[in-house]
């Protein structure tokens, strides 16, 4: 089972570095990871994804909390949240084949940001399920290049931890 984690930490230097050994040290796997600061400059947000039973989340959940820079760890799989994915993909585009992949990526509602002779990169923001199906699409193309940023999510409403 996929688990979403919030995890408020210290926003202090080495705490990503604890928090990654400390899934490495446990044979934890990290399926996404992605940290930033938040509305109060001293607290950072990560939301880790992470894949396993209950057991598993219980143990990382505990884990988590032994941490001294780690302030709250929730586990938004347990209640209705939202979840975002970005990804930066460039493919190989001539004058045959710019207009169908202009209609793609108005299709999912994606954006051009930058155009070359051979190239364009396109910016698109989503689910996984959209991400990976804009991808598929994308991919007879030539993908020369992509970039992801990992999953970000909040609970729904206005309840916040």
């Amino acid at each position: 089972m996929r688990h979403t984690l919030a995890v408020l930490v210290e926003n202090k230097y080495g705490v990503l570095a604890r928090v990654s050994g400390l899934f490495s040290r446990r044979g934890f796997n990290i399926d996404s990871l992605a940290v930033g600061i938040t509305e109060d400059p001293t607290t950072s947000r990560m939301t880790i994804i992470v894949s396993g039973d209950d057991h598993v989340l219980e143990q990382v959940m505990k884990q988590l909390n032994k941490l001294i820079d780690v302030i709250r760890v929730i586990d938004l799989s347990s209640e209705e949240f939202v979840e975002r994915e970005l990804a930066l993909i460039k493919v190989n585009a001539d004058a045959s084949n710019r207009a169908e992949i202009i209609q793609i990526v108005d299709i999912f509602r994606a954006r051009i940001i930058d155009v070359a002779s051979k190239s364009v990169t396109i910016e698109v923001t989503g689910d996984v399920e959209k991400i990976k199906a804009i991808q598929t699409l994308l991919k007879p193309f030539g993908i020369k290049e992509m970039a992801r940023t990992g999953i970000v999510a909040l609970n729904r409403g206005s309840k916040s931890p």
